[in-house]
């Protein structure tokens, strides 16, 4: 009962007020060229001058859909490569770092290999086995020549020493498939680099050992960075929005002067199962290297086939307590906050709203203008 006594007597005074009766409230009243009128619906505003303010009309068009996807920056695939060494042992000598760029064929680090000396070992056993061979297939020759052998002994020879070296290849191929070269035997092996880029991870350090391809994993993964992927989590119930082939903008925390363009590439055809969302997949162009794996990145996809929306200039949308409000004409002298959901970044200067206002309904043009005039002479 109380509240209702309160809420009248709140009314009362406002009519009081707008009618003029107090003398002193007419005097501010005729001192302000705007002045908002207290009422009990806070977001109901009358003013005394309201051609002060330029009004558009809300119309339709037919816009592409716009949606913002968070994602990050990430290495291409298809452009990296995992270092790996195909024998175990010790790391004597570390030459290169994460984030470092390294060249084709530059040595990356040193491993003391028991792999490798086992391997030029065979090998050079297999180099002696072979010259014997040579030597008995060459006496067995003579002697059959002069007729004191029979045929079956020097094919036996000639078998033999078709064998031997076969063994001196396979021999020499292990040696090389370990690092080494067969013409300068030592136990070291030097793992370089297959190709040139930029080393994105890295797991091994100095005197740690390096065991079986088996049981660890690679040592270095090097990428070219010259193009790179964008990566975005699309959510269910947006992934009918996107499409392959559609443009997209990216934009960087660490660059937000600057906008990237690029294509839907790939979309997803596995959700993951705890977010509910696709990865979207865009490549974009990298020459000077300022965009790196891991950086935080926005997508905003436009979809090339368009659709009527509602829309309204950007400067009528007021973004207020995290939340959108556009001031809607009701009156000769009436406005009313409208709270309003749009649809991605203002285009063309125009902003899509889903819902709040209809076509055809009257709106402040510069809504940050109107508040600003409206709270400055209710002081």
């Amino acid at each position: 009962m109380k509240n209702r006594m309160l809420l009248r007597a709140v009314a009362i005074c406002a009519a009081l007020l707008g009618g003029g009766i107090f003398t002193s409230c007419s005097q501010d009243t005729k001192a302000a060229p705007t002045k908002a009128e207290l009422t009990v619906d806070p977001n109901r505003y009358t003013v005394e001058h309201p051609d002060r303010f330029k009004l558009a009309t809300v119309e339709t068009r037919d816009v592409p859909t716009v949606l913002d996807a968070n994602g990050s920056v990430t290495p291409d695939v298809n452009r990296t490569i995992h270092v790996t060494s195909l024998g175990s042992g010790r790391v004597v000598d570390l030459k290169v770092r994460l984030g470092d760029f390294v060249h084709k064929g530059q040595v990356l680090l040193s491993i003391q290999s028991s792999d490798l000396a086992g391997a030029f070992s065979d090998y050079q056993k297999a180099i002696a086995d072979e010259q014997l061979a040579g030597k008995a297939f060459d006496r067995a020759q003579l002697l059959y020549s002069h007729g004191a052998l029979a045929e079956k002994d020097l094919q036996q020879a000639q078998d033999t020493e078709e064998k031997a070296k076969v063994d001196v290849q396979n021999a020499d191929q292990h040696v090389r498939l370990l690092g080494g070269d067969p013409l300068h035997p030592s136990s070291l092996i030097e793992l370089r680099a297959p190709v040139s880029g930029t080393i994105v991870e890295q797991n091994i350090a100095g005197f740690e050992g390096v065991k079986s391809l088996d049981s660890s994993p690679s040592l270095f993964t090097i990428a070219n960075l010259d193009r790179v992927w964008v990566l975005c989590d699309v959510y269910e119930n947006d992934l009918g929005e996107v499409h392959l082939g559609d443009p997209a903008e990216i934009r960087l925390n660490a660059y937000p002067d600057k906008e990237y363009q690029g294509k839907v590439a790939d979309i997803s055809r596995v959700l993951d199962p705890s977010s509910r969302s696709a990865k979207v997949r865009i490549v974009l162009p990298n020459r000077d290297g300022l965009l790196r794996p891991g950086m935080f990145a926005v997508a905003t996809f436009r979809s090339s086939k368009s659709q009527p929306r509602i829309v309204v200039p950007a400067t009528a949308v007021l973004r207020l307590q995290d939340k959108d409000w556009v001031f809607r004409k009701e009156g000769a002298q009436q406005f009313r906050r409208v709270e309003v959901r749009t649809l991605g970044e203002p285009s063309d200067g125009m902003m899509s709203v889903q819902s709040g206002i209809k076509v055809g309904d009257e709106i402040v043009g510069n809504a940050l203008e109107f508040s600003s005039a409206v709270a400055e002479q209710g002081k």
